[in-house]
């Protein structure tokens, strides 16, 4: 058994650390409540945008659009967002999972990294990191965003990678937030709506002329789901931080119950062993 001075530095170790773990937790609920908002808010505007686009797209029929057909190129651009700081539970390590564990090459990837662990983690497996965006998370605004489509639409038309992939964790609620790997180009068209475009008779028609009208289009549609992704990204993380830090507060409460049932124990003991060398000592001199 460990000596009740081990014992005792030992809890005061563990309470030290609760402290600390306490304190994260709070600061994550204040910065979820507010990170959250942003998500819910801007979540029907992006899905609306999503299925717009994409309903909008089965309707062209053959039409040909730089933006709208693989390169010819084998790289695959991946926009991976993460967190700068970890102490988020599996948060980071499962976005990373979708790229390290999914169907890609390594050799055919070019990482646009928003978060620094994501960056860290697969720069350390030898994937190229073509880009680093890690102060975006911190505050999403949607300057940041299109600066981030500018950067892949250019790559995309010169023929520097044939697809653009987007990797984020999305935010469900408070307890719920599921990592997903979404294709944002070539725009990939649900089954259903492709039937439909066979048996539809009426096409989608552009006013101005279709290229400039998807030259607008696209270019936004981009920037909207890469911004919001990055919103639900920031409140994904702080929900998975706050759990993780109840977590960690938790079994560190635990912990220190342990600890203190075999301090006493010890000192128990102690004083038995001290009270048996008396009496011992007593018997012996009488």
């Amino acid at each position: 058994m460990a000596s009740m001075r081990d014992i005792k530095r030992r809890k005061g170790s563990i309470q030290s650390t609760q402290q600390i773990t306490k304190a994260m937790k709070l600061v994550s609920t204040v910065k979820l409540q507010r990170a959250k908002g942003r998500a819910e808010k801007s979540k029907s505007y992006f899905e609306c945008m999503y299925e717009t686009v994409t309903s909008m797209l089965a309707k062209t029929g053959s039409l040909e659009h730089k933006y709208l057909k693989a390169g010819d190129s084998q790289k695959k651009a991946v926009i991976m967002i993460t967190s700068n700081r970890g102490l988020a539970g599996g948060y980071n390590s499962n976005v990373i999972k979708l790229i390290t564990q999914g169907d890609f090459k390594k050799e055919d990837l070019c990482i646009y990294a928003v978060g620094g662990k994501g960056r860290d983690t697969l720069g350390r497996y030898g994937y190229e990191i073509k880009a680093d965006y890690s102060d975006c998370i911190e505050e999403p605004v949607y300057v940041d965003a299109m600066n981030i489509s500018k950067e892949l639409l250019n790559g995309f038309a010169a023929g520097e990678f044939g697809e653009i992939y987007l990797a984020y964790t999305s935010f469900k609620n408070t307890v719920s937030h599921e990592p997903k790997l979404l294709k944002l180009l070539p725009v990939e068209i649900e089954a259903g709506e492709a039937e439909e475009e066979k048996t539809s008779k009426a096409l989608m028609n552009f006013e101005p002329e279709d290229d400039q009208a998807l030259d607008m289009i696209i270019p936004k549609y981009i920037t909207s789901l890469i911004f919001g992704a990055m919103v639900e990204s920031a409140a994904s993380e702080n929900g998975a931080r706050m759990q993780a830090m109840d977590s960690a507060t938790s079994n560190a409460e635990e912990m220190i119950s342990n600890l203190t049932l075999m301090y006493n124990r010890a000192r128990q003991g102690s004083i038995t062993q001290e009270l048996t060398e008396i009496i011992a000592g007593a018997n012996a001199i009488s």
